[in-house]
């Protein structure tokens, strides 16, 4: 009901009843192609945060590695830890 007719008042007509059935009917369509889109979207959303997710734990396992690697190689005597080196110009 829009608020015009009150929902027992008997001078509506066919013509109109059929109108605002029209009208309902319009409005259902157009949510429900609304809803299609959203779902839709929702859909492609949930794709691309699968893999960023999936980018992620990739790239935490890379970093892992490399500071891994890092650790050994600083275990190593013969090569100086970074905060160990002197700079050029000392």
């Amino acid at each position: 009901m829009n608020g015009d007719t009150p929902p027992n008042d008997s001078s509506m007509t066919e013509d109109t009843t059929r109108d605002r059935l029209d009208a309902l009917e319009t409005r259902l369509a157009y949510q429900e192609d609304w809803l299609d889109t959203l779902d839709h979207a929702l859909a492609a959303q949930d794709r691309r945060v699968a893999q960023l997710e999936r980018t992620n734990d990739m790239l935490r396992e890379r970093l892992q590695h490399l500071r891994h690697s890092i650790d050994h190689m600083s275990d190593d005597d013969s090569t100086p830890a970074p905060s160990d080196e002197v700079p050029p110009h000392y």
